[in-house]
């Protein structure tokens, strides 16, 4: 019986990658119809109103959810986590879907594995060697292959490069949040008893008051927003799905499988963001595409096995 409940989650987790993989694609359709932040805010309205229905779903039946912070100091740490996990994030990822191919920026994503270890060195107080900046290392040409020698030439390469150094930028962004969010659930500035989905509804709700003012900005100089049909249905994947419902399914993945039994199904939302890049906008395919991605995949392992041995030692 645990086996058949084990395969259900395991296909879960798959379900989580294509989601997400097809997220890149569909990022840079809302990304090429409205503004930026536009897009971001519109997104993110629409998550926070399925999140506080679902909390108070949970609170008429008796469940004990808490809807905002209990103290200050937690609201501070929250600012920061919004900061870096909506405001900064969407910010790069939206500017950056709008200037490179969908493929490309989903297999530069994966380099925030890398980030995260190297920012739990400030964060967490956590050690760093030499080894890690091998990987480091690794990484980066593995980045400069994708961008590089991407075989997404219809986009011109100035483009590509801009906007793979944003989703780089985007990459670190989450990485701070990781490691922000995990600072606060084991109470490392006073706080604890938060679980993950308390804290990501809590600072995407800051985070989307943080993006407002730059809709206003947008809204004047562009106008009010009237998204097409492809547009709603844009806003709707990556509201309803990709930030709510493929999250929830992640939680119980972790909850379920471990952490590093979920996390390792990530490395499937590169294929799945090729995928969605060649069937949703033509994009093309190429071998320089699976080596720069094995060039990041060898880097963030070298990375990840050295954490764990300083970890342990």
């Amino acid at each position: 019986m645990k086996g058949g409940n084990n395969f259900k989650i395991h296909l879960l987790m798959i379900m989580v990658a294509i989601i997400w993989g097809l997220s890149w694609a569909i990022g840079r359709m809302l990304s090429l119809e409205l503004p930026p932040m536009t897009g971001a805010w519109l997104r993110y309205i629409l998550t926070m109103m399925i999140f506080y229905l679902w909390f108070a779903v949970a609170t008429i039946r008796g469940k004990n959810v808490r809807w905002f912070p209990d103290n200050r100091k937690t609201f501070t740490s929250l600012i920061i986590i919004g900061f870096t996990g909506v405001l900064c994030y969407q910010f790069f990822f939206m500017h950056g879907m709008f200037y490179t191919a969908a493929g490309d920026a989903s297999l530069i994503i994966t380099f925030n594995p890398i980030f995260t270890v190297i920012l739990a060195a400030p964060l967490l107080g956590q050690e760093i060697s030499k080894k890690m900046f091998l990987g480091l290392l690794c990484g980066f040409l593995g980045v400069g292959i994708v961008t590089g020698w991407s075989p997404n030439t219809q986009i011109e390469l100035e483009e590509r490069i801009f906007g793979d150094l944003l989703i780089l930028l985007a990459s670190l962004s989450w990485a701070t949040t990781t490691n922000m969010t995990k600072r606060l659930m084991e109470g490392k500035d006073g706080e604890n008893n938060y679980s993950s989905l308390e804290i990501v509804v809590w600072y995407s709700l800051i985070g989307t008051v943080m993006i407002t003012p730059f809709m206003v900005y947008e809204t004047w100089n562009y106008g009010i927003p009237n998204p097409s049909k492809e547009g709603w249905f844009a806003i709707f994947y990556l509201g309803a799905f990709s930030t709510v419902l493929a999250y929830y399914w992640f939680t119980i993945g972790i909850e379920k499988l471990g952490a590093t039994s979920a996390s390792s199904y990530i490395f499937l939302v590169p294929v799945f963001g090729i995928l969605g890049g060649w069937w949703l906008l033509n994009e093309r395919l190429g071998y320089t595409i699976i080596i720069g991605f094995m060039m990041i995949l060898i880097g963030v392992k070298i990375v990840q096995l050295e954490s764990e041995r300083l970890t342990t030692s």
